[in-house]
């Protein structure tokens, strides 16, 4: 496995693998990795001749300093995983520095109302830092494919904007929500989790799994109405969000329209560390 730490580094890797013919499959992260991480690095691993892996917490998406400061970092324990799975993978795991020299700013970006609710709603200016290192990693290592799991469904529908709106001639391949046994969507914040609340956090999951059993024979409203009660009954939660949209535009659903996909969407707050999941409905 070879480690890079500059971006005049990366640009020699991708020429050789251009000047190689060889197809290229990239997997942002950042970091802190969990088997939801080693997923998408197989799926890659099986789709593509080279594998890079980034490894960057990039500050410009954290509108709360003090949870950028709480977010894990661990290069080397990541750096192991990863050859558990392939000692041929490549990492770029570059200084902050390295990718805003010295203007940590994102760019402005419109997403056509995709970042206008939910994460966008509660996050002010998230996605603009999302938008400026996923375009400056594409556009830096021009893969053929890259990688993003569901967990993350509203920062998937802006990256596959983001492509289109730039031109970038990439792939992005959408990869299911690696869940723990008792149904925990894995994520790196996870780890944060107070011991004697962790066993607490599935209910998340379950809300999604009643809304996904109600939507059938409910209306939104009345699906919304339940969940929010669910949680007011949970006094260890603080619900930030829970949201009905149509998959594509995530536009908040109003009523059911039978050519159209639906999502559940969760944003909650357990013993202060941020979980989000969703579920498709139909």
């Amino acid at each position: 496995m070879e480690l890079f730490r500059t971006k005049s580094e990366v640009m020699l890797f991708r020429r050789s693998v251009r000047d190689s013919k060889r197809s290229l499959g990239l997997v942002p992260t950042m970091g802190a990795l969990h088997q939801g991480h080693l997923e998408l690095v197989g799926r890659a691993l099986s789709e593509n001749q080279v594998v890079l892996v980034t490894i960057f917490v990039n500050p410009t998406q954290f509108n709360n300093p003090e949870d950028l400061e709480k977010y894990p970092r661990s290069l080397e324990a990541d750096l192991d995983k990863l050859r558990a799975v392939s000692d041929s993978l490549f990492v770029f795991a570059p200084e902050i520095s390295e990718m805003y020299q010295d203007q940590v700013v994102s760019r402005p970006y419109d997403f056509d109302g995709l970042d206008a609710v939910m994460e966008g709603a509660h996050r002010p200016g998230h996605f603009d830092g999302v938008g400026t290192i996923v375009e400056a990693l594409l556009s830096l290592i021009l893969p053929d494919r890259a990688y993003f799991g569901e967990k993350d469904y509203q920062q998937l529908q802006i990256i596959r904007k983001l492509a289109q709106m730039r031109r970038i001639p990439v792939e992005i391949v959408p990869c299911p929500i690696v869940r723990e046994a008792d149904g925990l969507a894995m994520s790196s914040r996870n780890a944060l989790l107070p011991p004697s609340l962790r066993d607490k956090a599935p209910f998340i999951h379950n809300c999604l799994q009643l809304t996904q059993s109600l939507f059938g024979t409910k209306s939104v409203p009345k699906i919304e109405q339940t969940i929010q009660e669910a949680f007011a009954g949970e006094p260890d939660f603080d619900l930030e969000y829970f949201q009905i949209a149509e998959a594509a535009t995530l536009k908040p659903a109003r009523r059911k329209e039978a050519e159209k996909q639906y999502r559940a969407f969760v944003a909650a707050r357990l013993g202060g560390v941020r979980l989000i999941d969703n579920i498709a409905l139909n």
